[in-house]
């Protein structure tokens, strides 16, 4: 899978392990992310594409606007995860 703009990944490795983000830039050297909490919109992590796994999500840009919108719309994903988890 592709990595660009909104799409949602899950931290493997560093101490954000096992949390999801959202990426704000991919480059050659790596790829930008953050949750809208602890990474912010306006500073977000360089991450290691190898410590990072892309999941069936995206973004919108809307979601993306602000990092309130960004860490509501990546909750709303945990929790559907969590729920199809149980099933």
């Amino acid at each position: 899978m592709e990595l660009k703009r909104g799409s949602v990944v899950l931290t493997l490795k560093g101490r954000d392990k096992n949390r999801l983000m959202c990426v704000v830039k991919a480059e050659r050297n790596g790829v930008y992310v953050c949750d809208g909490k602890e990474r912010k919109l306006i500073n977000p992590k360089l991450k290691n594409p190898k410590h990072i796994a892309p999941i069936n999500s995206e973004l919108s840009e809307t979601q993306m606007r602000s990092d309130r919108s960004a860490k509501k719309a990546l909750n709303l994903i945990r929790e559907a995860d969590l729920c199809q988890s149980k099933i």
